[in-house]
């Protein structure tokens, strides 16, 4: 919301402008003759004010010799209070003053003020209106309101200037068109994510207490009994055929926004959009979709309890027919308040990148693992759908990103021990036809196919993995396709990965020495964990083209052997659990030579804690003998 408000008070000579101003600083009628034109003024903001904004009033002259600085002052401002006081002065608010504005290509909210209203022969206020405001009005947009005012007898005068500031703060132009007479799509589409937001169970409807926890997070106070009752009456009067019995549906939900449009009310609209985050443009805030949020080199982010939990518990309340999976109905249903499904979804053709039922639906173990590689090739995609989604911390004093968490860098990947993360980013590298692809199928559970289907671009699944002990971790199985050279000349992509999976067909001969071609062209693969991993191994066993054998090369490495493995066999489960084991403990995956240095780490560090604990003990030693 702005922060200023900058009101050009314009009109014909003669018509209260400048009394209008005096009136509302000195809070009476002004009889000893004022200047003109009164210079600026600036009114602080005032806490009794919702609005708190600073308000600049600037009056101007219609005389042709100032135009220019009437010009720079319309330009300057955010509204225009358009003031006129009898035929004369408002036969020209069509004829000059309203094209005159236009003229200058300026976008600013007008209010339409008939001053002198305390004069004989001016009308009644409805006959005013009827017969003067409401044909301009229609015929210039521009116009945001109107109203009836008398400097001399201080009557709406503090008023019209709350339509002025009104009209920067709380707009109707982006909510309703008034020539129409229904709210503007953008306004309906906001509005349709609040509801969304507040239907707790998605029954469609706001009970009871669901309007009650809207009323109090929007206005700060509660909804009684009678209010909620007359909120149904009315709407139920103004829409035909509503049935209010179940709560307020999303069709009484606008129509009870369109009603606080057309009364002039559109401050409550603002307060319920602003409430949900929205801008004036009616976007959702830019701080509030991306929130800062930096993950450090070497480290990662993944999921927090509390953002898992938030995944597990709008899978369940959507998946209405309690399958276990989410349709392409649930699945809309689910994501109607977001722009669609995230960009990097569809590039992975979602949902076959994770795990399915025999449906094809996304089960829940596949929607935690889709979200959970989301997060980390993508944090801040995380963080826009959790703001689209309506995440709330269990703590309300917590940001939207404590639904992430960022892991330990990993930097030291050749000393033994453990990393601390729940996903692991694994590339598959081998040659084609290897059966990269079948494995990837075999990692989420899908049938052998025999048609072979080459891989263009990168292809990725992610699914779920339990570890010897109990523990589920995340794997990331990266097939990179004809983008395999660039990758692994990109250092950047090297640095985000934990593990290497080196494959080849070992009924194919000249399947392993893709291996050691890639090896040897890129030699920075040796600054990773990597796993060699024979496949096809149900078909018969061919000798290698090449100068070492799979078993004799990796030996060389002083490196395990090929885990041999096929996609038919029930075992192939085992295969991952390895190679998530390998990226949780990178060091038993590094190629090592024979003469390299060993790790004595741990030995200065003992040596440093031998050395210090007898420097301490001839310390002690020394200043017992002073003692004595």
């Amino acid at each position: 919301m702005p922060t200023a408000v900058r009101i050009c008070v314009c009109g014909d000579e003669s018509t209260g402008k400048s009394s209008l101003i005096a009136s509302l600083v000195k809070d009476q009628f002004m009889t000893n003759k004022i200047q003109p034109v009164l210079p600026q003024i600036t009114i602080p903001p005032s806490i009794g004010t919702p609005e708190n904004v600073t308000t600049t009033i600037v009056d101007t002259s219609a005389r042709p010799q100032d135009r220019t600085t009437l010009r720079k002052e319309i330009r300057k401002c955010n509204v225009i209070l358009l003031v006129y006081a009898d035929h004369y002065s408002y036969e020209r608010v069509a004829l000059f003053w309203m094209p005159y504005f236009r003229s200058l290509g300026v976008n600013v909210p007008v209010v339409l003020c008939a001053n002198k209203s305390d004069l004989v022969g001016q009308g009644s206020t409805p006959q005013v209106v009827e017969e003067e405001m409401l044909p301009v009005m229609a015929e210039f947009r521009e116009i945001d309101s109107c109203i009836r005012t008398s400097a001399r007898e201080h009557r709406n005068v503090n008023e019209v200037f709350f339509l002025c500031q009104k009209a920067v703060t709380h707009p109707i132009a982006p909510l309703f068109d008034y020539k129409e007479g229904h709210l503007k799509p953008s306004c309906v589409g906001a509005l349709k994510r609040i509801f969304y937001l507040c239907d707790k169970n998605q029954d469609g409807y706001l009970d009871n207490q669901e309007m009650r926890d809207f009323q109090s997070r929007c206005f700060g106070k509660p909804l009684t009994d009678d209010d909620l009752d007359n909120i149904k009456l009315s709407i139920s009067k103004s829409l035909r055929g509503a049935d209010l019995s179940k709560g307020i549906d999303l069709r009484g939900f606008l129509q009870l926004n369109k009603m606080y449009a057309e009364k002039g009310r559109h401050e409550t609209i603002w307060i319920i959009l602003r409430k949900y985050h929205h801008t004036d443009s009616l976007s959702l805030e830019e701080n509030f979709l991306h929130p800062k949020f930096e993950v450090p080199e070497f480290c990662s982010a993944e999921l927090s309890p509390a953002g898992y939990r938030f995944f597990v518990d709008l899978f369940l309340l959507f998946d209405k027919d309690n399958d276990g999976g989410l349709n392409d109905e649930e699945l809309e249903a689910l994501f109607a308040p977001t722009p669609g499904l995230p960009a990097s979804w569809a590039d992975s053709a979602f949902p076959s990148s994770t795990v399915r039922n025999e449906g094809g639906y996304i089960t829940l173990q596949g929607w935690l693992a889709q979200w959970s590689m989301t997060t980390f090739l993508e944090p801040k995609t995380t963080l826009e759908y959790l703001a689209y989604l309506g995440f709330e911390p269990p703590n309300p004093k917590d940001p939207i990103t404590s639904a992430l968490k960022v892991t330990k860098p990993r930097k030291r990947r050749r000393r033994p021990g453990r990393v601390e993360r729940n996903v692991f980013h694994c590339y598959i590298l081998g040659a084609s036809g290897a059966g990269k692809s079948s494995l990837l199928d075999a990692f989420l559970n899908r049938p052998f196919d025999d048609l072979y289907h080459p891989t263009i671009k990168p292809r990725r699944a992610v699914n779920s993995v339990e570890l010897p002990g109990g523990k589920q971790v995340y794997l990331i199985f990266e097939e990179l396709g004809e983008l395999e050279p660039a990758v692994l000349e990109n250092q950047a992509k090297l640095d985000a990965c934990d593990l290497l999976c080196y494959a080849y067909d070992s009924s194919d001969p000249d399947s392993f020495s893709h291996i050691v071609d890639i090896r040897k062209k890129h030699t920075q693969l040796d600054e990773l964990p990597s796993v060699y991993t024979a496949l096809k191994a149900d078909r018969d066993k061919t000798t290698q083209r090449s100068e070492l054998q799979p078993d004799q090369y990796t030996s060389s490495l002083n490196m395990s052997s090929p885990l041999h493995v096929s996609v038919t066999w029930n075992s192939i489960s085992e295969l991952f659990v390895a190679l998530a084991e390998a990226a949780a403990n990178p060091s038993t995956a590094f190629p090592k030579s024979d003469d390299e240095t060993p790790d004595r780490t741990s030995l200065y560090l003992t040596l440093s804690a031998t050395a210090c604990a007898a420097i301490a003990a001839v310390m002690i030693w020394r200043r017992s003998t002073n003692a004595i």
